[in-house]
């Protein structure tokens, strides 16, 4: 520590930035120079491994870090109901300016045309011009119309939102009971844009995947060993018990290659074994008694497992030796060289010597690189080809395994040519590459190995559905682009009738589409849908069923970042409409043409994988999707890396998963697994959705049809600003007469159930359109509540129109006719909302009882004699429903306002029910035969064409840890423990970084 202590050296790197696949810097100590890479530092959330300690320098810490500057800002985000509401209130207050400035305006006319012939109804002191009686009058009719504003719709808004987020925090059918963990709502204020879903961007590792790789199948010399075609004799699970190296966890159901192997009788499963137990980069140490490997992925993990079970068992390692444990018998080999893998290479090669002088070369890797480096007459080449297709049929990694002997005297020239090819200063790369073909060539095919990247518990039927509700699915992963497209195939985003499509291609379309004069204006738009269905356009538009796979480096390249201020965007329109002043539409600039270009394109795509992206170019991809496209979108991810795609999509899904609750804090919903995301959209969302829609239709209704009656009564008081209604039903009327039923409307109703909205997923369409609550509705509503106060009004009135009860007592007055039409009003919302209510309870229907009995009783007690004559001032209506109630012509009346009211309302819903009736019939018979299709098409996926087949050789995202376990920077030797020499692989530092180190300590 004082040698520590003492060090002083200085660094010089870059600033703080976002990109998490370079750094770059140099170390400055006892003037010598040391370069800093990516490959030389930790990046916060890291974890190191295999070794005791570690001596290190903090270059950024807090907001500085690379995980912190690709977190983002926090967005506040609201629902597209909500702001549609904020603007809807808005043309209300609008309407209600409006209404008060045309009565205000009667008022001054009727004063000066009728003022003389009725002095009882001057109640404007003279001298007042009709100017100003018509501004008295506008604030009078502003307060009389007060009730049209939806001043409790907020209230009521947020406690549906409350209620709904409890519904989703119960629903025990989204609770895991492994981890204890059930689903969440982490805001109350984004229920219903759940239902409105139309993109959904995911993560791959720890989101669709539990990032465990199972050993299932393999193909020897040509023959398949696992379970397969349902086979009952060889569906028993192995029994590793005579293996003392079994770890236990593996589970295969193939007892004969159990047999096979004890036997020895096969010498293609003795070098099939044995080349998975050395061809590799693992690290091996132990613990507990046990070993414990440590690999570069799981992929190579999962396969010198397999092996261990096996028999074959990986030991020690040194720097040019490898131990291995073969049915019990231990041998070592020395390790002459390591072709490492690279993103290219797509393999990777080991070359031994066993102690009897026999030099071999092993090689694994993808099937389509193996096969080009076979031997002319290479056995098994066909019965293994067509493996290969029934593991990809089955959504398995493949790898294809083979070997080569070599000469001693050819290899020891190739060494010298390699070793003089490693120390050169430049074209190092590619005069290495040269001498690995060289090597890499006739080789003898072993067999196949066929692994599992085991997805979540339902992934690809959660995935199938959201693809039938119409919801487009996009998966954002920082992994490699092979690894990203095996979980397309295995989570079913991919099929094998979609052309898979790359970067190169979307390139040569764009230069297509700027070569054939496309414009992108903000207000006309020449859409890339517009341009598929030319014929003469390139393979990418006209294909119908493509996938589209890019990487970050494509974004980078060919999309501008979102980062752009608001200045630089207006002087771009400015200089733009400066030069070319009929241009002022076109406000894009080319930047963004191009990025409107690739959204068409993209969205055009049944699925779009985008593989090696940092955490921001996620953002940007979900920011592009929002900017060019009006549609919801969602985005779904475990980890902190996930973070600043969650913030910027609308709504953000946190995975309670094994990567830390980063994630879950800054989402809006969290979740134990992928697969109850489906529960999420399609029954909570799509049911908030619903009722959130039939809320504010029924709420802007009753109180269209409530205020509006004040107008036409006013034509009739010769508009001096009296209420038709006694001030205690305008008091009562919103927050007892009509609010607690269109309340458990928006808590409890549902069109279908939970089941059958997961069943029929086209229901899920109408929230993606937006159609239960727009700009269209709400004037279909205003023109409702316009029609229903008419009938409200005049019915009774004309019914009141010079008639008296048959006990002499008149019910023609006023108060009367204020009274009837209260009664009338009440009972036609309440009427109105029992056509809204689609799934009758209980509380909705003691709702309905509790809002008649809460108007009677409260009218009865306002209009009492004993209130009138206490507050003779407040309470004015003395004896009136006692009076009207005892006659029978006023129930009536009463009756026949909210009959006709009613016929309407019932006949537009029938016409409705029977069109929609049909058109959900047709839809389901359309998703049965669908169903029956894809059924019968699973037999056709056995045989598959190559190009389609997914290696499971993902071992790096860069490359290889060959030169850290040749030059012994890896290897830390311990002290020899009992049974064998186990090794372990230290932290990854350079030779130079470890004289460094050395010398401090």
């Amino acid at each position: 520590m004082d040698q520590l202590a003492q060090f002083n050296g200085r660094i010089i790197c870059e600033k703080p930035n976002c990109d998490l696949h370079s750094f770059t810097g140099t170390l400055f100590w006892k003037n010598q120079e040391f370069s800093l890479d990516n490959e030389k530092i930790l990046l916060r959330g890291c974890r190191i491994r295999n070794t005791e300690k570690c001596y290190g320098v903090v270059l950024f810490a807090g907001v500085d870090t690379k995980i912190m500057k690709n977190s983002g800002k926090y967005i506040l985000k609201k629902t597209r109901i909500e702001r549609l509401m904020n603007r809807v209130v808005l043309l209300v207050l609008l309407i209600l300016a409006g209404l008060a400035f045309c009565l205000a305006v009667g008022s001054a006319v009727w004063g000066v045309k009728f003022e003389k012939k009725v002095p009882y109804f001057d109640l404007v002191p003279d001298g007042f011009s009709p100017g100003y009686e018509g501004f008295l009058s506008f604030w009078g009719y502003v307060i009389i119309l007060n009730s049209i504003l939806p001043m409790s719709l907020y209230v009521t808004f947020e406690l549906l939102h409350i209620a709904q987020s409890f519904f989703i925090n119960w629903d025990l059918k989204m609770y895991c009971a492994q981890r204890d963990c059930p689903a969440k709502a982490r805001t109350t204020t984004l229920n219903e844009e759940l239902g409105q879903i139309k993109y959904i961007f995911s993560d791959k590792t720890g989101t669709l995947t539990q990032n465990i790789m199972a050993f299932k199948k393999c193909s020897i010399s040509g023959r398949v060993y696992g379970n397969q075609f349902g086979d009952v004799n060889r569906a028993k699970v192995v029994d590793f018990s005579w293996n003392t190296f079994a770890d236990g966890k593996l589970t295969f159901h193939d007892s004969s290659l159990v047999e096979l192997i004890r036997s020895g009788s096969d010498p293609g499963v003795h070098e099939f074994f044995k080349l998975l137990a050395v061809c590799h980069t693992v690290m091996v140490e132990e613990k507990n008694g046990q070993l414990a490997y440590q690999a570069a992925s799981p992929d190579e993990g999962a396969l010198v497992t397999a092996a261990r079970n096996f028999g074959y068992v990986f030991l020690s390692r040194t720097q040019d030796t490898i131990t291995i444990s073969e049915l019990g018998v231990q041998r070592t080999y020395t390790m002459l060289a390591i072709l490492d893998f690279n993103s290219f290479r797509k393999r990777m090669s080991v070359i031994l010597e066993d102690s009897e002088g026999k030099i071999k070369l092993y090689c694994k890797g993808a099937d389509a690189v193996i096969y080009e480096r076979l031997c002319p007459k290479c056995p098994h080449k066909e019965s293994t080809q067509m493996a290969l297709d029934y593991f990809a049929a089955e959504t398995l990694r493949t790898l294809c395994l083979a070997y080569k002997e070599l000469d001693e005297s050819y290899f020891k020239d190739w060494n010298q040519r390699q070793h003089k090819a490693s120390v050169v200063l430049q074209n190092r790369g590619r005069l290495l590459e040269e001498l690995y073909e060289e090597i890499e060539t006739d080789l003898v095919l072993i067999g196949a190995t066929a692994i599992e990247d085991k997805l979540q518990d339902g992934v690809p039927e959660t995935i199938q559905n959201l693809k039938e509700a119409d919801i487009k699915i996009w998966v954002l992963t920082g992994d490699k682009k092979e690894t990203a497209i095996n979980i397309g195939y295995s989570c079913k985003l991919l099929s094998d009738r979609m052309v898979l499509f790359d970067g190169h291609d979307i390139s040569k379309t764009l230069e297509k589409l700027q070569k054939d004069n496309y414009t992108y204006k903000e207000n006309n738009i020449a859409t890339i849908s517009g341009a598929i269905s030319s014929s003469e356009q390139p393979d990418m538009l006209s294909c119908r069923n493509k996938a589209l796979i890019i990487t970050g480096s494509f974004l980078d390249k060919f999309i501008k970042r979102l980062k752009r201020s608001k200045r630089k965007k207006q002087c771009c329109w400015r200089l733009r409409t400066a030069i070319n002043p009929q241009s002022r539409e076109d406000v894009d600039c080319e930047e963004e043409a191009h990025e409107r270009a690739f959204v068409e394109l993209a969205c055009q795509c049944k699925a779009v994988i985008c593989c090696r992206v940092t955490p921001n170019q996620k953002a940007m991809v979900v920011q592009l999707v929002k900017k060019y496209k009006s549609a919801i979108t969602l985005a779904i991810g475990d980890g902190a890396n996930d973070v600043n795609m969650l913030k910027t999509a609308h709504i953000g899904v946190g995975i309670s998963g094994q990567e830390g609750t980063q994630a879950v804090l800054s989402s809006d919903y969290s979740l134990a697994q992928f697969r109850y995301l489906e529960r999420l959209l399609l029954v909570h969302g799509r049911w908030s959705y619903l009722r959130i829609c039939k809320f504010l239709r029924y709420f802007l209704y009753k109180t269209f049809a409530f205020s509006f009656v004040q107008i036409w009564f006013a034509f009739f008081s010769g508009f001096s600003g009296l209420s038709v209604f006694e001030k205690w039903c305008i008091s009562f009327y919103k927050v007892a007469y009509s609010w607690l039923p269109i309340l458990l409307v928006g808590m409890l109703d549902q069109d279908v159930g939970d089941n059958l909205s997961i069943k029929h997923t086209k229901l899920y369409k109408i929230g993606q359109r937006n159609e239960l609550f727009n700009y269209r509705i709400f004037l279909m509503i205003l023109f409702h509540g316009l029609l229903s106060s008419l009938v409200l009004f005049f019915i009774p009135y004309g019914a009141f129109l010079e008639i008296a009860g048959k006990d002499g007592a008149a019910v023609s007055d006023y108060q009367s006719l204020s009274t009837t039409i209260g009664t009338a009003v009440v009972l036609s919302v309440n009427a109105e909302v029992m056509l809204e209510i689609s799934y009758w309870t209980v509380p909705s229907t003691l709702s309905i009882i509790i809002s008649l009995g809460l108007y009677f009783c409260i009218t009865f007690l306002t209009q009492s004699s004993f209130l009138s004559q206490l507050k003779p001032d407040m309470f004015q209506f003395q004896g009136a429903a006692l009076n009207i109630f005892r006659q029978p012509y006023v129930w009536l009346t009463i009756l026949l306002t909210v009959a006709v009211n009613f016929i309407p309302s019932i006949t537009i819903r029938l016409i409705w029910g029977v069109f929609s009736s049909k058109g959900v019939g047709r839809a389901t018979y359309e998703d049965l035969n669908k169903g029956q299709q894809i059924s019968s098409n699973k037999v056709n996926h056995f045989n598959r064409d190559s190009s389609h087949r997914r290696s499971a050789y993902a071992f790096s995202q860069d490359k290889g840890y060959a030169d850290l376990i040749t030059s012994g920077a890896s290897i830390r030797k311990k002290r020899p423990a009992s049974g064998a020499n186990t090794n372990s692989n230290a932290q990854r530092v350079s030779e130079g970084e470890k004289d460094v180190l050395q010398e401090t300590l």
